[in-house]
């Protein structure tokens, strides 16, 4: 299990000016990621090294959009101003969490606009609706195509902070959550209203950046 990626809801202006804005932040080209059919969401990827990224994503004017919790938790975090909505680890076999959480774990998908098809298995969204200071799991289809691998860059994710318990984030991944990156510094301060990830630092070679 690693940290995979972060989500981050696009603003009032937009999926483009968003990610425009990060990118200059971050020091990381933008890439158009495509539409995820199944969840009414579409998003621009920011390809970081070791292996992970930052997804930007905004809802559609689609049927899924309201019926896929994927959906529906980036239309509240948008339609709250936008913002850090979450952040995702990679596992290899997801039964297990199948198994502890109950559900089975739904296909997503999406087309690059090169016309390749990127596939994978998540699970947890419904977790990070109720309880946003949790991650939810993926598991790719084919690693090769992992977003990351148009990462032309030395910027890497250095630290995540969230308002929450790490107690409440090791039951749900059944281990703490440092041990998801031996890279990435966890940060929890108690939250003072709704928990859930506040804010990321970057390593950059002009610095470190938070956002």
């Amino acid at each position: 299990m690693r940290v995979d990626h972060v989500s981050y809801a696009a603003e009032r202006d937009g999926l483009k000016a968003t990610a425009a804005r990060l990118s200059k932040v971050i020091g990381v080209d933008a890439v158009d990621g495509g539409i995820h059919p199944r969840f009414g969401t579409r998003n621009v990827i920011l390809p970081l090294a070791h292996d992970r990224y930052v997804e930007v994503v905004e809802v559609l004017d689609h049927p899924a959009s309201d019926k896929a919790p994927f959906g529906q938790a980036v239309r509240a975090r948008s339609e709250a101003g936008g913002g850090w909505l979450g952040w995702v680890v990679a596992v290899d076999d997801l039964a297990p969490y199948e198994q502890r959480i109950g559900r089975e774990a739904v296909v997503g998908n999406r087309h690059r606009p090169d016309g390749v098809e990127l596939r994978w298995r998540q699970l947890g969204v419904k977790g990070l609706i109720s309880d946003p200071q949790l991650p939810f799991f993926i598991k790719w289809d084919d690693p090769s195509l992992h977003p990351s691998t148009s990462a032309h860059t030395e910027v890497t994710i250095d630290g995540l902070q969230i308002a929450g318990d790490p107690a409440r984030v090791r039951d749900w991944l059944n281990l703490p959550a440092d041990e998801t990156s031996s890279v990435i510094d966890f940060t929890f301060v108690a939250p003072h209203g709704t928990p859930g990830l506040l804010a990321v630092t970057f390593d950059t070679p002009q610095g470190k950046v938070t956002v």
